[in-house]
């Protein structure tokens, strides 16, 4: 990245002719060229990157007061609590963090799968970010056991024993999740310290997202390619800036009304009550963000089965840019697939209710058809539809449609009644 910024200091001169950083940050975030039509729907990256800082430095904190232990940790988080200083409102940060997180990260996934932005040349952004999405849910699951309460335990253990329906070394994986022949304090101690290191290699993701990013730019909302410093791009700072921090602040401020007024609303009561192994639940649920892909596991009779369709849920995402066919980017243009792209949207949220349902009757039914319909989706409807649908004609720049825009207005102010 070109940048004509210079350092004024003596000590930044003498930094930054050893070390670059001054100029890199320059050149990468303030300086940057957007395109200048960028809607608040991209806003959502400096969301994620918040959410995480905030998970790290959070975690950070309460696990100097936690206890990796079948037979304390229960008591080791009412001990942070009760008796921690404030450490009743960093565990509520950190509990409804992991949800805000993922709140965001589907309305991100959402805004890239509208606009396109997975298409050529930004297929790499798309992949790191797939590995992201991976990553977040295995440190999120690993996360919701800790606490060792009803649901923690139970979730555990039914997640583990998928493992064993692996051929030949499903056994031999579960027994060592399990450090033994059941779920206890080996297996917490592993996930404790996976959960701990984890968010560090996605926060390295995340600098390589960005970076990945920043070769060939940002997508926009007409989904067509613009010169990075044309007219067409303004810098990052300060127009970006201002409107990334807008929305993180009623970002934070939804984030602060779940914390101070209902901490517990994302969560499950019987978390709050010690693991037993003699008392199962009568309905075991994840939490509410890995809900769908739950909904598709159970949706198959067949354990193996079952548990590829649930991670090639999750991996199929990573082959999107082949899977759609079409040259244009924007659903904007595309009429046929913003059709479609509401009704998989549906869909996805109807995977979610299932997933909260008994595992019986009509719910399975329905949970079938809802997963069959979400692999169409990608396997047969997206590729038919870059062969079949006649898109509209994309403009010449971004500038375009605005400036199309202000002069029906126009005509439509001076035209007699």
């Amino acid at each position: 990245m070109s940048t004509d910024y210079k350092p004024q200091s003596a000590v930044a001169k003498w930094i930054d002719k050893r070390l670059p950083l001054i100029t890199l940050f320059n050149g990468h975030l303030m300086q940057y060229p957007t395109p200048k039509n960028l809607n608040y729907w991209w806003t959502f990256g400096g969301i994620l990157t918040f959410c995480l800082v905030t998970q790290i430095i959070t975690g950070l904190v309460l696990a100097m007061h936690y206890i990796a232990d079948a037979d304390l940790a229960f008591s080791s988080v009412e001990h942070i609590m009760r008796d921690v200083n404030y450490g009743w409102f960093l565990r509520y940060i950190h509990a409804n963090g992991a949800s805000m997180f993922f709140i965001a990260v589907y309305i991100h996934m959402a805004r890239s799968l509208f606009y396109g932005s997975y298409k050529e040349p930004r297929e790499l952004i798309w992949i790191i970010g797939v590995f992201i999405f991976l990553l977040m849910i295995a440190t999120a699951f690993m996360g919701y056991v800790l606490p060792w309460g009803q649901m923690s335990f139970w979730g555990a253990t039914v997640i583990t024993n998928l493992f064993s329906a692996i051929p030949v070394f499903g056994e031999s994986i579960t027994n060592w999740l399990w450090g033994g022949y059941s779920v206890g304090s080996p297996l917490l101690t592993r996930f404790f310290t996976l959960h701990y290191l984890l968010p560090f290699l996605i926060f390295g993701l995340v600098i390589l997202h960005v970076w990945a990013l920043h070769v060939p730019g940002n997508n926009n909302p007409e989904g067509i390619d613009v010169v990075q410093g044309s007219q067409d791009t303004v810098p990052f700072h300060p127009h970006y800036v201002v409107k990334d921090v807008f929305a993180l602040l009623v970002f934070m401020i939804i984030f602060a009304g779940f914390v101070f007024f209902t901490p517990n609303l994302l969560g499950h009561t019987d978390n709050y009550i010690q693991a037993n192994p003699l008392q199962t639940p009568e309905h075991i649920v994840p939490e509410w963000y890995f809900l769908p892909f739950y909904a598709i596991l159970r949706a198959i009779p067949d354990k193996l089965g079952g548990v590829i369709m649930m991670v090639s849920a999750i991996a199929i995402l990573a082959f999107l840019p082949w899977l759609d066919t079409s040259k244009v980017r924007s659903a904007k243009y595309r009429p046929l697939f913003r059709q479609f792209y509401w009704i998989f949207l549906a869909n996805f949220l109807l995977l979610g209710y299932l997933g909260a349902q008994p595992a019986e009757g009509i719910y399975v039914i329905i949970s079938r058809i809802a997963t069959i319909y979400y692999f169409v989706h990608f396997i047969i409807i997206l590729p038919v539809l870059g062969f079949v649908e006649k898109t509209k004609p994309l403009p010449k720049s971004i500038s375009e449609p605005v400036l199309n825009d202000k002069e029906r207005a126009a005509k439509a102010a001076t035209a007699p009644a």
